[in-house]
């Protein structure tokens, strides 16, 4: 990682910034004094900036854009993870709030706020996800009214709670979901002998996937994204 990006982390300046507390000769990596903002930094090394160790900087929230093949995991021997995919210091710090399966595309939220995170992934927080769905048959629109009832899927205890379902045309819809059960839409249009083909989570509560965002891509969450994942704000 960057020196120059490492401070502007850790302080909150720009990286203009930091790069002139390196240029005047503030920061130390291992005892060495260092000037180039370039220089790389390894997870062992200990950064100081005037003699100081350099601190996390708070929590980091960000959004990224997973493609296919990457799975949702901090650690893997096989497969790239979406922590793979983020240039940032301390990336073993983040974890993801809400998983997607390895063939599932779209919008990853990565933090290392746990209680944030937590307001996300637990279902009595009520925070809802939308996902685009294709499936290999044309969908039935009686299925707004079963799934909105709530399915009973296979090996379950309990039906789903309920969610909203909205006909696009054809074999593609978007399914609204207030919990994340284990590859819960792919089961549910299973129980009703559909097959997802495709899918692709657009929404997390008030958050967006922002369309700039290639495939891989990931930037920080705005101010206003992070707090609309408040106390009791399904969005």
């Amino acid at each position: 990682m960057r020196l120059d990006k490492i401070v502007a982390h850790a302080t909150g300046l720009t990286r203009k910034e930091a790069r002139k507390l390196i240029r005047d000769g503030r920061l130390r990596a291992d005892g060495e004094l260092v000037r180039d903002a370039a220089f790389h930094v390894t997870p062992a090394m200990t950064v100081l900036l005037d003699g100081e160790p350099l601190g996390d900087g708070g929590p980091r929230y960000f959004m990224l854009h997973k493609p296919q093949g990457v799975i949702s995991a901090t650690h893997d021997g096989e497969h790239m993870t979406v922590l793979n995919l983020l240039d940032e210091p301390h990336v073993e710090k983040l974890h993801i709030a809400g998983r997607l399966d390895i063939d599932t595309t779209g919008l990853v939220l990565i933090t290392d706020d746990g209680q944030w995170s937590h307001r996300i992934t637990h279902p009595g927080r009520g925070c809802r996800k939308v996902y685009r769905v294709h499936v290999e048959h044309d969908i039935d629109p009686r299925l707004v009214e079963v799934f909105a009832k709530g399915v009973m899927l296979h090996n379950e205890k309990h039906p789903t709670l309920p969610a909203e379902l909205t006909l696009l045309g054809g074999n593609e819809c978007l399914l609204t979901l207030q919990e994340g059960r284990h590859h819960q839409v792919k089961r549910m249009f299973a129980s009703v002998d559909n097959r997802v083909t495709r899918l692709h989570r657009e929404r997390v509560g008030g958050i967006v996937l922002d369309p700039a965002l290639e495939p891989g891509e990931y930037r920080p969450l705005t101010r206003e994204e992070i707090e609309s994942v408040g106390p009791g704000n399904g969005a």
